[in-house]
């Protein structure tokens, strides 16, 4: 049947493309470390573009299922492990590109919380930052004797997270 044989290149394609978008992800995560504008807004695009090919791939494979349902008179999802059980000759080709897809979207979903809170802790400090700053530039008279203002020492969780 030809429609499994497209399945199943699509399946590998499917696995080429998110091994792409754990590297981007890596890369992004690297960049954060460094603090680099320039390479987290690479990383970003890249990143979108590998998705957007996922979202195109996997709506294609959705589209051939569909067909394939149709044509064998099934009604509801045809999953992979369906696909493997109605044709067993097919089936450890089948299973193993699942288990690929599996192992690697569980790597991509560990690093991208990791970024996450990575992201959300500097996103934070950033937020004090700003805090002191505009703290300090909206109080009016309070200067040194070396024209810096005064500001207190230390910064309240409630006012830093606002």
């Amino acid at each position: 049947m030809r429609q499994l044989a497209d399945i199943e290149l699509i399946l590998q394609q499917l696995v080429a493309e998110h091994h792409k978008l754990l590297k981007h992800v890596e890369m992004q995560q690297e960049a954060m470390k460094k603090f680099s504008l320039d390479k987290m807004d690479d990383a970003t695009n890249l990143q979108e573009a590998t998705r957007l090919r996922i979202a195109t791939l996997e709506n294609r494979r959705r589209a051939i299922a569909m067909q394939i349902a149709k044509a064998m008179r099934l009604n509801g999802d045809l999953t992979i492990k369906k696909l493997a059980e109605m044709f067993p000759q097919r089936a450890p080709v089948l299973l193993q590109h699942r288990e690929d897809l599996r192992n690697i979207i569980e790597k991509i979903q560990t690093r991208t919380h990791v970024a996450g809170r990575l992201a959300g802790a500097v996103l934070g400090h950033l937020n004090t930052v700003v805090r002191l700053v505009s703290g300090a530039v909206e109080r009016a008279g309070v200067y040194n004797k070396n024209g810096v203002p005064q500001v207190s020492k230390r910064i309240g969780v409630m006012e830093a997270v606002g």
